[in-house]
């Protein structure tokens, strides 16, 4: 007999294409079926047959509360009594804005939007309107939303032109963007040093998460602030992912390195749909109606989303917070690692802040190209034992995982003896 899951995914690939609302729900990379989730609650989820488990995607990143937090579901309930959206400016968009603005030092002044992709699409066109240049750059491996200009692999070479990574793109919308190395300071030098007055932007994953967790190396951010700043180009932190997970100053106050933009989401929306862009105000004032750069969206600064992200943020400024969330997320990946040792498995993992990855190879990558080395189908293996055991992480060998504030000391021992085990079987 079939389980609710598979039945519920037969009848989504019928009416919705590769029966998911986004790819990699769909299990495409692990295989199997996907999980379709009726209920979470703090560290765990529980699926269409009733089965738990404790859950590392946390909606990938913005649960830092842990699901259903009681103080998020009362701010969305009080909000959304008082109605769902006006389209009108509401006190709780300045509320957030200077929210935002208080606890960013590099920001100045912020927008509003509703997602990621928003945010990112909408700081590059700020900052080519800034400039007055064209040239985007990129790392390759760094995940950006997906708008046109953005879904771009890299060229033959350094300082190749881009080619669009997804069909429906037309050349021209990636022709204005140069992919370089993660990490790769003599790339960044040469390419300032041969196109550094036709750059408008970089933008980058300060800590990358789209290809994995991947730190960036001594030196690597420095080298992209300093070219920015001598060059006129403007220094885009995407911190959609790691802003509010790996500390409160996000990646920037945690390496000290000041961006002129930086675009926001997940974590600031606490479950629902919020994104921003925000930085120096000169910058900022470019856009409408104040200046030439147009942006615009019906349902951004939404009131619900607004409370939600405005909680979340509340509580997570409490003192010790980051502490503690940074210590249980080293607990699990010290186990981890110390699992995967014991049972002669060549892997290891890595964290900042409450974003951890789990690499099948010997030490944690550094590049896309050292990520793509990985044993991709040992973590497959390792993912299905793993959900045999009640664990749900990131279906895909390239996606960070994120520990909350849910998660007790007791999951986290839960999870590292489930490890030991799947290790142990795989050494079999």
């Amino acid at each position: 007999m079939s389980s609710r899951n598979d039945q519920l995914f037969d009848l989504s690939r019928k009416v919705i294409p590769g029966g998911v609302n986004s790819p990699v729900r769909a299990f495409r990379s692990v295989g199997g079926t996907p999980r379709f989730f009726t209920k979470g609650q703090g560290s765990r989820v529980w699926d269409a047959d009733g089965k738990s488990y404790l859950d590392y995607v946390g909606s990938w990143g913005p649960l830092i509360l842990g699901h259903a937090d009681a103080d998020v579901v009362r701010a969305v309930q009080d909000a959304a009594s008082l109605g769902l959206s006006f389209g009108a400016p509401t006190e709780m968009e300045l509320v957030m804005a200077e929210k935002l603005v208080a606890m960013l030092p590099s920001i100045e002044m912020v927008r509003l939007v509703s997602s990621g992709t928003e945010a990112t699409m909408s700081a590059i066109r700020l900052a080519r309107g800034h400039t007055g240049r064209d040239t985007l750059v990129k790392f390759e491996g760094c995940y950006h939303g997906h708008a046109d200009s953005l879904l771009v692999k890299a060229g033959s070479g350094l300082l190749t032109f881009g080619q669009p990574s997804s069909a429906g793109v037309p050349a021209d919308c990636s022709g204005h963007t140069l992919v370089l190395d993660y990490n790769d300071i003599d790339q960044v030098n040469q390419l300032f040093a041969e196109k550094g007055d036709e750059i408008a932007c970089v933008i980058v994953e300060a800590v990358a998460g789209n290809m994995n967790l991947i730190k960036p190396k001594a030196g690597f951010l420095e080298a992209l602030r300093e070219n920015c700043t001598k060059h006129g180009a403007v220094l885009i932190f995407d911190e959609v992912m790691t802003g509010f997970r790996v500390g409160l100053g996000c990646v920037q106050g945690l390496y000290d390195i000041t961006p002129d933009l930086t675009t926001l989401g997940k974590v600031i929306g606490g479950g629902m749909p919020v994104g921003a862009f925000g930085g120096r105000a000169d910058i900022m004032d470019k856009m409408a109606p104040l200046g030439p750069v147009y942006q615009a969206g019906t349902l951004s600064g939404n009131p619900v989303a607004v409370a939600a992200g405005l909680k979340t943020l509340e509580k997570i400024s409490a003192p010790g917070f980051f502490e503690a969330l940074t210590a249980r997320t080293k607990r699990l990946v010290d186990g981890i690692n110390a699992a995967a040792h014991d049972a002669g498995i060549n892997a290891c993992a890595d964290s900042v802040g409450g974003m951890f990855g789990i690499y099948f190879r010997a030490t944690p990558p550094t590049s896309y190209a050292e990520v793509m080395d990985s044993d991709k189908e040992a973590f497959n293996r390792f993912f299905h034992l793993m959900l045999l055991e009640g664990v749900y992480l990131a279906p895909s060998a390239f996606e960070a995982g994120f520990v909350s504030a849910a998660h007790t000391d007791a999951d986290i021992d839960a999870t590292v003896a489930a490890a030991a085990c799947c290790f142990e079987k795989l050494a079999d």
